[in-house]
């Protein structure tokens, strides 16, 4: 029994040659050709059913067969042969092939959920075959909730790779790819929806080998943790980058009651000057009133900048009235406070 070795995503290709290497003319042959998995055995040949009805001495029945290989693990080629003798007897024989299909890549996925609901996507993929590739296609096949965007390219061109122009990947070598995914506009109309979707999509890998062989592989559903909002969800909406010291500034933050009952929300500001160089301005114990199941708020506040340095907003506190309930909020935000010259 003959072994070699593929990987996983290349095509199986092997050419069979059925000779008669007799003196004697051999009749009603045929020949069969299964590849036998792990889980199933599939039937490869593409000679007709029918027997043949004769090979001449020193002829041949040739056949070549073709698999994408879709399973990692032991692979058996079973070409199975019957043909009659012209004294009528039968015979037949068997041959078998045996190759390990390796695992060509290592794909891991990191994901980050940010405040504009946006996930990105961090695809590193290391070359663990013995010899290096060529990278021809990764791209990201997003799930039907979301819409994708490449930022693998500078400037957002296709012709400029932040990889360089050499798309080659030698063994043990690793690239990150990364993608932005931006929910659907319906998906916003339920923070519930939004909340639960877990599937992404799909990473599509497409490589050749030094021999110019091609290789695809698609990765299962990618699926990330969801966020957990709970009862109330607060984002920021607009802040400036940078402001000036000892100046005022405003900020908008969305609150979006993500429970399954109407709220009665009053809004709390604390100020802690050892810990922060911005303080709240404005009136604290605002009521804000009742705010609906999955319906949102802006509200507009007002913060000035005592010390300069790159500053954490923090200290806002939202008391449900019902439940007698305060949700905190800090570190919601980062300015950056610029001291100017006199």
């Amino acid at each position: 029994m003959d072994v070699w070795n593929i990987f996983l995503g290349e095509t199986f290709s092997s050419y069979i040659s059925v000779h008669n290497d007799s003196s004697q003319l051999c009749k009603e042959i045929t020949l069969k050709a299964d590849l036998q998995t792990g889980s199933q055995r599939l039937s490869l040949s593409s000679v007709s059913p029918q027997p043949i009805p004769e090979l001449q001495p020193d002829h041949s029945i040739d056949d070549v067969i073709h698999h994408e290989v879709k399973e990692l693990g032991t692979h058996i080629l079973v070409c199975a042969v019957s043909y009659m003798l012209t004294s009528g007897e039968r015979m037949q024989f068997r041959k078998f092939f045996k190759f390990q299909v390796l695992k060509p890549l290592d794909v891991k996925t990191k994901f980050y959920n940010a405040e504009s609901d946006e996930v990105y996507l961090e695809a590193q993929i290391q070359n663990i075959t013995p010899g290096p590739i060529y990278m021809e296609h990764v791209s990201l096949d997003p799930s039907q909730q979301y819409t994708a965007s490449e930022l693998n390219n500078k400037d957002g061109k296709d012709v400029a790779p932040v990889f360089g122009p050499m798309a080659s990947l030698a063994p043990n070598d690793t690239r990150q790819y990364l993608y932005c995914l931006t929910p659907k506009p319906e998906l916003y109309q339920d923070a519930r929806l939004l909340k639960g979707v877990t599937n992404i999509g799909k990473l599509d890998i497409v490589w050749k080998t030094t021999m110019g062989e091609r290789g695809r592989l698609q990765t299962s559903q990618l699926q990330r943790v969801a966020p957990g909002y709970g009862d109330i969800r607060l984002t920021v909406e607009s802040v400036p980058d940078t402001v000036a010291l000892e100046s005022t500034f405003e900020l908008v933050c969305r609150i979006t009651n993500c429970c399954e009952r109407t709220m009665d929300l009053t809004l709390v500001l604390q100020n802690v000057t050892n810990q922060s160089g911005l303080l709240w301005c404005g009136v604290s114990g605002r009521q804000l009133g009742k705010l609906p199941h999955n319906e949102s708020l802006d509200i507009p506040l007002s913060l000035i900048s005592i010390v300069p340095g790159l500053q954490t907003i923090s200290g806002l506190r939202l008391t449900d009235n019902f439940l007698k309930r305060t949700y905190e909020h800090d570190e919601i935000a980062q300015v950056f406070v610029v001291a100017l010259d006199s």
